[in-house]
């Protein structure tokens, strides 16, 4: 039962162009997220206020956020005590079109990301476009995305576990980092995955 979680590749051209497993639309007011043995979507919780994830949600198959990962983090941020967070690299991609539900598999080109810290575990999130995309296609990093767009993103991933009435921040965004960084933090959540589930290396080759 643990190999249906763990079947698909991050991609052939991994970084420059991954598989991405969508969980959650933006028009989802509930917040899906994948079983890792069953390999069926179970509900997570509902988004628990107002304000939705603007793009298409999900993650980066055969990554894990672990100690490569979290090192970069640390490095980054000048943050000391970081840890992974022990999830797959999650990751948001730009379409024109709309998605109406969760639960495929699309490729995307990875073109930025946001340097997350959730009490005190890196829990990154790429910012890509969906490859081939008509409109959103053409980007190659994310200073051309249109800037509402990327506040957007900032702003639901500070407020999305944040209760009105909470005085206590959890989440921290320290850095928006470019199409090159991204690279790092997804090959770093690669070889961590390598190294927490080498044991399944033989049976998923």
């Amino acid at each position: 039962m643990l190999i249906l979680g763990h079947g698909v590749s991050a991609g052939e051209h991994a970084p420059d162009t991954v598989n991405v497993y969508i969980e959650i639309v933006p028009t989802d007011a509930l917040k899906y997220e994948l079983d890792k043995v069953s390999g069926h979507l179970r509900i997570d919780r509902p988004q628990r206020f107002s304000s939705m994830c603007p793009t298409l949600y999900g993650f980066i198959p055969q990554t894990l956020c672990g100690a490569k990962l979290a090192e970069l983090c640390a490095q980054r941020s000048g943050h000391a005590g970081i840890e992974g967070d022990g999830d797959p690299m999650d990751i948001c991609i730009l379409t024109e079109r709309p998605v109406t539900h969760g639960d495929i598999f699309v490729q995307a080109r990875p073109i930025g990301g946001l340097r997350m810290i959730d009490r005190k575990q890196a829990d990154d999130k790429i910012i890509a476009v969906l490859d081939s995309d008509s409109v959103y296609g053409n980007i190659q990093t994310i200073d051309e995305c249109p800037p509402t767009l990327v506040e957007r993103l900032r702003h639901y991933f500070l407020s999305y576990k944040q209760a009105p009435n909470d005085t206590q921040k959890f989440v921290e965004i320290t850095h928006i980092y470019n199409g090159d960084e991204a690279h790092n933090v997804i090959e770093r959540s690669m070889a961590d995955y390598r190294a927490a589930y080498e044991d399944l290396s033989n049976v998923l080759n």
